[in-house]
């Protein structure tokens, strides 16, 4: 099927991503884990609409507390539409008491990867635009906006899908 991803990559953020499916709560700390020197931000979001603009504003505080404001518009839309698609996948997925959506961010030297995990084993396809329909241009905007995007499964249900942007100032 044209322009569907693997979920088999998750390029050199692996461990934290690994972290984050795994349920560690991260705000702002380095992880001795990983090789390279990061901060993460994370938030969890319940399964409703106004989730997507608290997404949002969680990403301007991150950016702008990072001096990286300037990346603002282009991430902006890219979690919007990752929101948004967690936002519709989550709703009737079983959960285990904390919202069911969380958005992470990852500042690493020369990149920010934005990490959304929901509780749905459903996988993300890019589908043919039909420019009759209201919906299905979210994940081409985010291959659009992104340097690169991908999903991979959480071990005991969901995903995380991801999307990074190049970031000189990182």
């Amino acid at each position: 099927m044209a322009g569907e991803r693997t979920g088999e990559t998750v390029d050199e953020a692996q461990e934290w991503l690994s972290t984050i499916a795994q349920g560690e709560r991260s705000r702002d700390h380095t992880t001795a884990s990983i090789r390279s020197a990061l901060q993460t931000r994370s938030v969890r979001l319940a399964a409703v609409p106004e989730s997507v603009k608290e997404a949002r504003d969680f990403v301007r505080g991150a950016l702008s507390s990072w001096g990286l404001t300037g990346m603002y518009d282009d991430v902006r839309l890219v979690v919007s539409e990752l929101v948004t698609n967690a936002l519709r996948y989550a709703v009737g997925c079983p959960t285990q008491g904390d919202p069911p959506i969380r958005l992470s961010l990852l500042r690493t030297s020369g990149r920010l990867t934005c990490a959304v995990t929901d509780p749905c084993d459903q996988i993300p396809v890019c589908r043919e635009p039909d420019f009759a329909s209201q919906s299905g241009r979210g994940l081409h905007l985010v291959e659009a906006f992104s340097d690169s995007w991908n999903w991979a499964p959480l071990s005991s249900h969901g995903k995380v899908v991801w999307a990074c942007f190049l970031c000189p100032d990182c």
